[in-house]
């Protein structure tokens, strides 16, 4: 048995000359909360968009559930990158109900999605009516309808407020809760400090730190500290 669930070895993308990950070795142990820190343009999004399979790999090797990543293991991963993709003119319920189709999922799925992101009761209003929390919460809707092992959240906290915030952190644990392997890049250091377990941390497309949380260490010292070296 393999002991890390999703492991990376020498991982890198490059854009023309433009080296954005540099060989990075991430370690991510099965049901636990990775939190992936680092300032705007480290290389936090193109790790995960590779992870994902939006872009391929320059060099390296990702290892997923104790063997090489490939296409189909993407029916085992939900991820929110960037901005959450649904229709403005669709209900919540209705821009899932398009998900299933495309996934070939039960429709039984919907339900159970939108109690787990407590979206339930919003009946016939249109997701572009939804708070910018609400929205975030319609796109972890859809990144679990396929009961993924892996979830994958990109900056799922930018531009929330206090409350929405605390809510996406309640979610995001009782998620993790249910068995599943959560990545949640962030650079926002206080909330990844609250909720994950282990951290990594990435500057000019190198991984420069990677370890579990010391709740007595200042994870802002560490930080500042990584990334000035």
């Amino acid at each position: 048995m393999n002991e890390y669930f999703l492991e990376t070895k020498n991982l890198k993308k490059q854009f023309k000359k433009q080296v954005a990950v540099d060989d990075i070795n991430l370690k991510i142990k099965e049901g636990t909360i990775y939190g992936f820190l680092g300032p705007n343009g480290a290389g936090k999004s193109t790790t995960l968009k590779m992870l994902t399979g939006l872009l391929y790999p320059t060099s390296g090797e990702i290892i997923f559930d104790g063997h090489p990543w490939n296409r189909k293991d993407l029916r085992d991963i939900g991820a929110l990158i960037e901005s959450p993709a649904f229709y403005g003119n669709l209900t919540a319920r209705e821009n899932l109900r398009v998900h299933t189709k495309l996934l070939k999922l039960p429709e039984s799925r919907i339900d159970e999605v939108l109690e787990i992101v407590d979206l339930k009761d919003t009946g016939k209003k249109k997701s572009s009516e939804f708070s910018l929390g609400m929205k975030q919460r319609l796109g972890i809707a859809i990144a679990l309808l396929n009961n993924p092992k892996l979830l994958i959240l990109d900056e799922p906290t930018n531009g929330l407020d206090p409350l929405g915030i605390q809510d996406l952190r309640t979610l995001i644990k009782s998620l993790k809760e249910s068995g599943i392997t959560i990545i949640l890049s962030s650079h926002i250091l206080s909330e990844v400090e609250q909720i994950a377990e282990y951290i990594g941390i990435i500057y000019k497309g190198k991984l420069k730190y990677q370890n579990k949380i010391n709740r007595d260490e200042d994870l802002e010292k560490l930080f500042m500290e990584v990334i000035s070296e």
